[in-house]
Order: structure tokens, then sequence, then C-alpha cells
């Protein structure tokens, strides 16, 4: 499967670079890339149990590469998100309006509950800090949400490698089918927005 490779492949990494190789991979994770955080933090936490690692530096290392990851997702959405849903949001059946929405929904408190939140939603904390930056939230409040959330959970997973070590291929079978449920209610959402567009637009093409 493919998320084995990609656990493999996080694996060496870490073993060869140690807490530079985990920054790389948390970062990438934050970003839109295929590196799940569940095939990267239990491994160090097996490393922290077996003394090869300071279980501090990489609380540290981990949390810093989720940071930079977001702020460069995030840097993505401030910079380019507005113009390209200009472009080609017709396509998308997106226009000004759902950008002006978003700006305004992520100005708000509710924004910043959002990206906390999201942190420890799997599929989701890939991509949240895009929209977090076309709606132009404030950095500083991004930051602050998004390095508790991650650090949050990045030190739950990694607890769950110390802790559950001989048993983590039973961890990973569930957390597996977690992930499908959601990417299943993701595309039935994307479905339902836009069919309810599509509605809209034949409604307004009709009177």
């Amino acid at each position: 499967m493919i998320t084995e490779l990609i656990a493999q492949i996080a694996v060496q990494i870490l073993e060869a670079t140690a807490y530079v190789g985990a920054f790389f991979l948390m970062a990438l994770e934050s970003m839109i890339a295929p590196v799940p955080s569940e095939a990267v933090m239990p491994f160090v936490g097996f490393l922290v149990t077996d003394g090869k690692w300071n279980l501090w530096l990489a609380v540290l290392s981990t949390s810093l590469g989720s940071m930079v990851g977001s702020l460069a997702s995030y840097g993505m959405g401030y910079y380019g998100g507005k113009p390209l849903v200009l472009k080609v949001g017709r396509y998308l059946l997106l226009n000004r309006h759902d950008l002006e929405r978003t700006e305004r929904y992520f100005q708000q408190r509710q924004g910043g509950y959002t990206v906390f939140l999201a942190r420890f939603i799997p599929v989701i904390r890939h991509f949240i800090s895009v929209p977090a930056g076309m709606g132009k939230m404030p950095l500083l409040p991004f930051m602050a949400v998004t390095t508790v959330g991650a650090t949050l959970w990045n030190g739950f997973l990694l607890f769950l490698g110390m802790r559950l070590r001989e048993h983590w291929a039973v961890v990973q079978k569930y957390s597996h089918q977690v992930d499908i449920a959601i990417v299943v209610v993701a595309v039935i959402g994307i479905g339902w927005f836009f069919r309810t567009r599509l509605a809209a637009r034949s409604r307004r093409s009709g009177d």
C-alpha cells in the first residue's frame, strides 16, 4: 500500500537525518503533501522509547516543522488564493462572493477555532492553512492556534508510539479506516456543493 511505502521512506529519513528529517517530514505533512503524521510521529515515539532521541528535542523539531509547513501553505493561500479564485473559480462554481465570505469567516474568532480543530482531523489538517491564508486570517493568531494544535496532535501520536509500539499495526489499520471515512464524507460534501450550485445556476437561467 502507498501508506506503508510512505511510512518506510519516512523511517529511513528519520534514521538517516534524525531531528532535521523529523522537521522536514512534518513540514511536508502540514503542506499539501502525502506525508501523514501517523507515518512519522509514532516512529519518533519508538526512537524516544529506545533512548535514541531526546523527548523535548523531538517535540520541538516536529512542532517547528509543522509551523513552517503551515506558514508556507498560509502564504500560498494569502498571496495566490484570490487571483486563482478569480481566474479559475468559475470552473469550480466559485465566485468573488465565496472569497469575500471566506475572508470574513477567517478574520473572525471562529476562524481560529476552525484552524485549531482541523489540526486533529485527518486529511483536513493538510489543507486548512490554505483557506486560512485566502481568508487573510491575522498571522499571529494563525501561528498561535497552529502551534498549539500541531504540538498537541504530534505529541499525542508520539505518546501512542511510545505506549503502543507492539500493537501499532492494529492502530494503523483502524486509523486508515478513519481516514477513508473522512475522505468519503469530504467527497459527498463536495458533490453536494456542486449540485446545489448547479441547481441555483439553472434557476437563475430559467428566470
